[in-house]
């Protein structure tokens, strides 16, 4: 345990796999007493467990960043079970790979409501408490997409541009009152959810011929660069994108 973040209190949306979970723990790691969200709490109840096992402080909430009323839920446990929020991880997100003339409105409206609502709903939800402290950390969790794109991925790279733009005008906003906003863009990563292709020889060589550096990237990567940008060093850092992808989008 490190004492970076000691005395912050973080909330990471989406922390009961993948990233989210590396983020959650790493911050814990530095010394944050985290709240991890997302719906399901079987899951979420895993993450806490590893974190308290190694030291750090966390606690589990329930929700789904979509709804408001689930949002201010939200916010006013954190309140409650570890005190004023001033570091946001707006990662909660969704993916719909498919045809744009296959897409229905309802598919549309739903990539829409957990990539660009989710992290309107959660920033309006904990910058007032931001503001009061005059010292505040917001990551969102953009993408690659959101430079760069593929074939059928028309919902994700609009949503995911569209938070960049989201990060740049909060920043903005906020530059005054000492909270700073930022936005990670992750490439290929050996997730959970991309175990499939990695363990699939023909695609794997597909994936890793395209990445410069010749890996996929490892989750503890963007855990530490999420807990530096939410750290004292990075308070000149704000209103950009940080892009983690082993050199895919500078070819």
């Amino acid at each position: 345990m490190s004492a970076q973040l000691k005395g912050h209190i973080a909330v990471v949306t989406g922390a009961s796999k993948g990233l989210g979970r590396q983020m959650a723990e790493s911050l814990a790691k530095a010394g944050a007493s985290v709240a991890v969200v997302a719906r399901s709490g079987d899951l979420l109840a895993q993450v806490v467990d590893g974190i308290r096992a190694a030291g750090g402080k966390a606690e589990p909430i329930v929700a789904d960043v979509t709804e408001e009323a689930a949002v201010s839920e939200m916010a006013a446990e954190v309140a409650e079970k570890l005190g004023v929020c001033d570091i946001l991880i707006n990662n909660a997100g969704i993916n719909n790979r498919k045809s744009i003339v296959d897409f229905s409105l309802d598919e549309w409206n739903e990539i829409l409501g957990v990539n660009l609502t989710g992290p309107f709903l959660c920033s309006r939800a904990f910058v007032p408490g931001m503001k009061e402290k005059k010292w505040g950390r917001i990551i969102n969790m953009t993408s690659i997409m959101s430079h760069v794109s593929l074939p059928n991925r028309t919902g994700y790279s609009t949503t995911k541009a569209g938070l960049i733009g989201f990060t740049r005008a909060l920043a903005l906003e906020l530059a005054s009152d000492g909270v700073t906003v930022n936005g990670i863009s992750p490439g290929p990563f050996a997730t959970e959810m991309n175990k499939p292709l990695i363990e699939d020889p023909e695609k794997n060589k597909m994936f890793l011929e395209r990445i410069p550096i010749g890996r996929w990237g490892k989750v503890k990567e963007i855990g530490a660069l999420a807990a530096y940008l939410c750290s004292e060093d990075a308070g000149f850092i704000t209103g950009t994108d940080i892009v983690i992808d082993g050199g895919w989008i500078a070819q």
